[in-house]
């Protein structure tokens, strides 16, 4: 390095999942040039001490942002985290900064996937979009106006929790009939478990070892490649319930773009064209309104580590 020259911009980003933390650090022009993995441990002090740990390891950084999932504060906190153990007013922000020694800055981890994609993937220049990842669960970010919102007290983007069917299935949240019982890669499985025990989706259970409770959304998917039709019947039930939340999103906020992440995003060419048929036909004045564009997004299962280290720019 030349004498005298300041090293180029490091921004770290550290994505906090149920089952794994994954960090990555950018460099001035957005590009990945480091990577670490680590296990998601149970309880507040050992994932303080594994974001710290991971944290050095791809040291040395500028600034560093997380995503964590849940309900997060604006001042940084944690208040709930449905899937992670014993988690419960988190005081990440604070507790991270006071071991690293700078700033960070936390927020929900589907939004930092929603500002990933935002700035750099799939709704790039895009200034009305919303994020809705399909994971285990479902998480959401929205961009308005070329803006972050994230509401009164932080916690836009909530969307899973969008009850669709009040006598439907309990959710971790305590209610019942949530969006993300339909419509995430758990909910997928468990309208195939539901099927299968209704005596179809013979190919499914098979490749689930001939267990219809063993069923996944995995075989579902595999199965529908296969030409199944029980599993395709599946898939287009399980494009309406994403549409019909999508639609309530419409009518809420009017977006440009939905972006769809999450584990489901690899198979994207098998649930667009049932998520794009029944949004039109559930949608209201169908033929009178331009439609969201819908895409799934760019940055797999990145999205959220690198929009965690974006996260200073946008707040």
């Amino acid at each position: 390095m030349t004498p005298g020259r300041r090293p180029a911009r490091r921004r770290l980003g550290i994505d906090v999942g149920g089952t794994k933390c994954l960090g990555v650090v950018l460099d001035e022009h957005g590009d990945v040039v480091g990577e670490q993995r680590r296990a998601t441990p149970q309880g507040p002090d050992a994932i303080i001490d594994t974001l710290v740990e991971l944290a050095g390891s791809l040291a040395p950084y500028d600034s560093i942002g997380v995503g964590v999932p849940g309900l997060v504060a604006r001042n940084g906190v944690l208040r709930a985290a449905p899937n992670l153990v014993d988690i419960n007013d988190f005081q990440v922000g604070s507790l991270l900064s006071a071991r690293l020694g700078v700033d960070v800055h936390v927020d929900n981890d589907a939004t930092a996937a929603a500002v990933a994609e935002w700035k750099v993937g799939a709704a790039k220049g895009v200034a009305d979009c919303v994020m809705v990842t399909l994971g285990t669960g479902i998480g959401g970010g929205v961009i308005a106006g070329g803006r972050l919102i994230r509401g009164a007290n932080g916690f836009t983007g909530e969307i899973g929790h969008m009850v669709v069917d009040p006598e439907g299935p309990p959710c971790p949240c305590g209610r019942r009939g949530c969006w993300e019982r339909y419509a995430s890669g758990s909910g997928l499985g468990r309208l195939a478990r539901e099927s299968a025990g209704g005596g179809r989706l013979r190919r499914v259970v098979e490749l689930a070892g001939g267990d219809a409770e063993l069923v996944r959304g995995e075989d579902v998917q595999v199965a529908a490649r296969e030409g199944d039709t029980d599993a395709l019947q599946v898939i287009d039930d399980f494009g309406r319930w994403v549409a019909l939340g999508l639609v309530n999103l419409t009518n809420v906020l009017d977006p440009e773009m939905f972006v769809l992440g999450g584990g489901l995003a690899v198979s994207a060419d098998l649930y667009l064209g049932p998520i794009e048929r029944w949004f039109t036909q559930l949608l209201y004045a169908p033929h009178l309104r331009p439609h969201p564009i819908v895409r799934f997004a760019l940055l797999g299962d990145r999205a959220g580590a690198v929009g965690a280290a974006l996260l200073p720019e946008v707040h």
